[in-house]
């Protein structure tokens, strides 16, 4: 047997890590494709309505990619086996209360309280208790005295952050409110609070805008947003975006009056900010997947990528789900363990081992908004904060015992995050809450990146991770930089565009007037009045010139 048959016959092994955090193990073959893999794993979850589904990864480059279905899934990683991916809700649905089978409704609703435990799903406390009291209604059962011993939902993390007075609160809604309700109750119940909130079903991308201000971008349901703070300052329908394009790190938005620019940490990071738009408008926006065609980011002085959509879209999802008639299949869900004895969930400082008397006064800090919008963030325009039970952030003064003056935030003023970036004070800029994270001592490292896409972290990877966020923060030479580069690339294209167009309209010339092909299209060219002109006129006085010149400069050669 060649050596190339041996290496298509090679086995890979893969691993996926599913929702619920366990892990499902199979080999491929070097050329099988992405949908192969894919069929796979939903086979094992007897899943049908598969197509709100992705998988994802890190690539050696630590730039996170959804695999794509058409091409080699050797090929797409560029790592070196053993592989590691993530099963990963991609396209969030628009109702998911509506979705057909309990068992897909049970994987959106893991991947919403994924969300909401890394502070992607923001909402008000009081929304905020109501879907942690479904959590544990649905992964607890009813409240039991001789079971559930006071502030036993403290054992439980469903948020970033948390106090004693929302842990109070989740207690007494599972306590009066959910008893009787069944696991796939609760789990319908907490998709129809989650659906109504603002921040479900975004992907936020790290960018920053044509001033070097910090921004995420994002693409949902319902169209294209941007998000700056806790202020939703762009929102267009994906009726209304007419293109989607990127060239190196820079990202364009073509809407009906206005183009967004938008700056991305990489040229990797903005290709893959594209792909997602490119994927999300055509989920959302087709009414049947013939309409998908190839788009390019190419334009007359610069070749860009090309790339297509391959699924079905949303319209044709929801019209093949109605046809699904078959027994509804066993789940087996996954019991909620305390956060004291699941450290593979860890996210930060756990809240439980802080102190009763410190939890009065929770840290937040800016490395977390990063870190948690980095996985497969989700969440949808945002709000300006209202008074009332929202989370409107504070800065108090320092504490008693601590001799740095560090920002904390009061109990009564707590929810899981009331903005995109949950910043101390909304006003400051980037750089100073990172300084502040610095001050705080708290670490800057990636952990939801890691645990979400790939493998326990190294010190290499954490370093490399820290490192692309210092320049995201840092800048990547300003936005006048950017724009005089552009500027000159432009013209450097447009000279070298000219200089071909003249090469190959003088070879034109050449071979018009100078050789003895009999083609058509010659014959006919040379037989016009216009060409016989310009040939007797121009071009063989032209020609006597050049021969004369040249003889003289041989001669001078000849007598030297």
């Amino acid at each position: 047997m060649s050596g190339s048959s041996r290496s298509l016959e090679r086995e890979y092994s893969c691993t996926v890590r599913l929702l619920d955090d366990s892990e499902y193990t199979c080999t491929i073959q070097r050329d099988a494709k992405g949908q192969y893999l894919f069929d796979l794993l939903c086979h094992h979850l007897n899943l049908l309505e598969k197509d709100y589904f992705g998988i994802r990864f890190v690539d050696p480059d630590k730039q996170r990619h959804w695999l794509e279905f058409t091409k080699s899934v050797v090929k797409q990683l560029r790592s070196q086996p053993p592989f590691t991916m993530c099963f990963r809700v991609k396209f969030y649905p628009a109702d998911p209360a509506a979705l057909k089978e309990e068992i897909t409704r049970y994987l959106v609703f893991l991947q919403i309280k994924r969300d909401l435990y890394h502070g992607r799903l923001l909402c008000k406390t009081s929304d905020a208790a109501l879907l942690a009291a479904y959590i544990l209604q649905a992964e607890i059962g009813d409240y039991d005295p001789g079971k559930h011993p006071e502030g036993y939902s403290s054992k439980f993390q469903f948020f970033p952050k948390h106090s004693e007075k929302l842990e109070r609160k989740i207690a007494e809604i599972h306590k009066t409110e959910l008893s009787g309700q069944s696991p796939a109750t609760s789990e319908l119940n907490f998709l129809r609070k989650a659906q109504t909130l603002e921040t479900y079903g975004v992907d936020p991308h790290p960018c920053k805008d044509v001033s070097g201000n910090a921004a995420f971008l994002a693409f949902t349901p319902f169209g294209f947003v941007v998000l700056q703070g806790n202020k939703r300052v762009h929102f267009i329908k994906w009726n209304e975006v007419t293109k989607l394009k990127f060239e190196g790190k820079t990202f364009y938005l073509y809407e009906k009056k206005i183009i967004l620019t938008y700056f991305a940490p990489t040229p990797e990071a903005c290709k893959h900010l594209w792909k997602c738009g490119i994927e999300n408008q055509a989920f959302y926006k087709l009414e049947k997947s013939s309409q998908v065609r190839t788009v390019s980011s190419s334009n007359l002085f610069f070749k860009g990528s090309r790339f297509r959509y391959s699924g079905r879209v949303a319209k044709e999802v929801m019209e093949s789900s109605a046809k699904i008639k078959r027994e509804p299949p066993e789940i087996h869900r996954a019991g909620m363990v305390p956060s004291r004895s699941c450290p593979s969930i860890t996210h930060g400082p756990r809240l439980s081992s802080v102190p009763r008397t410190r939890r009065r006064a929770v840290h937040i800090s800016i490395m977390e908004g990063l870190e948690s919008l980095r996985d497969s963030a989700h969440s949808t325009p945002v709000r300006s904060s209202s008074h009332g039970d929202t989370f409107l952030p504070h800065v108090r003064s320092s504490r008693a015992d601590s001799n740095e003056r560090v920002a904390v935030i009061a109990d009564e003023a707590y929810s899981p995050a009331d903005s995109v970036l949950p910043t101390p004070v909304a006003e400051h800029s980037l750089e100073l809450l990172l300084l502040s994270r610095q001050v705080n001592g708290a670490t800057c490292s990636i952990e939801e990146e890691k645990e979400s896409e790939a493998s326990t972290p190294t010190a290499s990877e954490v370093e490399a991770l820290r490192g692309e966020l210092r320049a995201l923060c840092q800048g990547h030479g300003g936005p006048e930089e950017e724009q005089v580069n552009k500027f000159v690339l432009s013209v450097l294209r447009l000279l070298l565009v000219t200089m071909g167009l003249l090469f190959v309209l003088l070879l034109l010339l050449i071979i018009l007037t100078e050789s003895d092909l009999d083609i058509a299209f010659f014959r006919d060219i040379r037989q016009t009045p216009e060409f016989e002109q310009f040939h007797y006129q121009y071009f063989c006085p032209l020609r006597r010139w050049f021969a004369c010149k040249i003889r003289s400069v041989v001669s001078l050669l000849i007598d030297t």
